[in-house]
């Protein structure tokens, strides 16, 4: 018997966070009102770079996929769990189970590759200034989002599948707020070794392969940086890489700490923790970070507000 038709009742049970009714209200009021800012925060900055034609260039085509990532993996999860949180349903069926843990994984799977094509855009606009235009043309950029999707799919596809040659014959309570890899394998009945190899193998190929190419892009910018006599200059061209450097710090932290150490280490706490931080929060951070500490995006602001008043001014 296999995920899909093993027990008369098809459902997991998502225990959540917490069986505190006051904590969940307080974090349902907290998740509700992150969802918000997250949806308005990259939705805008979507419309930003969208209107503002100063801004369509490689690193914001990249930024544009990524705030679109971002709405769709905080939509993959923060609604069930709201409503996990604030209502008895916890219940979700094998097949909503694996869907979620299938767009999940290619969310996060493409996420890396972006992030690593953007570090790899500041290489070359960084350390190779001249040959910028045709390196990073409009053909290269929609390969590399091509190819960084189909990545994703590739992996997502994989592991969903692996996992659902799997028995799950033990306790339909997963302990986590959503559809995750480990909690999920931890309900098996079956020897889950082969699986955990080859997830572990596809996870940690595509954090090591997007890291390799991250590592590798901001070495040769540090040494173009340090090559660089004033020290205005200096700032000037790490200023362009601050941005993205923080937020592939934070994702690809959270991310490390949760999935490269086998099933048996999960820890209930310390990675539920760390999943609200990269599946909750981290989306909503991304568009503070790439908007806050950019000049750029500042400026497209302040030139869409006054041409919108220059508009309301002339009617």
């Amino acid at each position: 018997m296999n995920a899909w038709n093993h027990t008369n009742e098809p459902n997991f049970i998502l225990m959540g966070l917490t069986d505190s009714k006051e904590i969940q209200l307080v974090l349902s009021v907290l998740f509700l009102f992150i969802y918000m800012a997250t949806m308005l925060g990259n939705t805008g900055m979507m419309l930003i770079i969208r209107l503002d034609v100063q801004l369509h260039t490689p690193m914001y085509f990249f930024l544009t996929h990524l705030s679109f990532l971002d709405l769709i993996y905080s939509t993959v999860i923060t609604p069930k769990t709201l409503e996990n949180l604030l209502t008895s349903r916890r219940g979700i069926s094998f097949m909503g189970c694996f869907i979620q843990m299938y767009f999940f994984g290619i969310l996060a799977g493409t996420e890396c590759f972006i992030l690593s094509s953007m570090a790899y855009d500041r290489y070359v606009a960084i350390c190779n200034p001249l040959h910028y235009p045709v390196i990073m043309s409009t053909r290269h950029c929609h390969a590399l989002i091509t190819v960084s999707y189909m990545i994703g799919a590739i992996d997502s596809s994989s592991t969903v599948v692996r996992m659902s040659t799997l028995n799950f014959c033990k306790s339909k309570v997963i302990n986590h707020f959503f559809c995750d890899t480990f909690p999920i394998l931890a309900l098996s009945c079956s020897d889950t070794h082969d699986a955990e190899v080859t997830i572990f193998i596809l996870v940690g190929s595509t954090v090591v392969l997007s890291l390799v190419t991250l590592s590798s892009s901001y070495v040769s910018i540090l040494s173009t940086i340090l090559k660089i006599n004033s020290s205005s200059g200096k700032h000037k061209a790490f200023s362009t890489c601050a941005s993205h450097l923080l937020g592939v710090t934070v994702f690809y932290g959270t991310v490390i700490f949760t999935y490269m150490k086998p099933s048996k280490s999960y820890s209930l706490g310390k990675d539920q923790v760390a999943s609200v931080f990269y599946t909750i929060v981290i989306p909503m951070l991304n568009p503070l970070i790439y908007s806050l500490r950019n000049k750029e995006v500042k400026s497209a602001v302040i030139r869409l507000v006054k041409k919108g008043e220059d508009s309301q001014n002339f009617k």
